[in-house]
């Protein structure tokens, strides 16, 4: 698994014409609403056990 993540389309407006953003690593901008954002791995989540309710 790389540690680099690719967003697909921007997470305000779903266009997908996407640039990295000249904040550094894990930021993006989106072309189409000029909104700039940071994606970032906040880790793996527990699997639910048997019996265990689920949120």
């Amino acid at each position: 698994m790389s540690g680099h993540s690719v967003p697909f389309h921007c997470p305000y407006c779903g266009d997908e014409d996407l640039r990295p953003h000249e904040d550094g690593h894990g930021a993006w901008e989106c072309r189409s609403c000029l909104r700039a954002f940071r994606l970032k791995f906040l880790g793996l989540l527990a699997p639910p056990t048997i019996g265990q309710v689920q949120r």
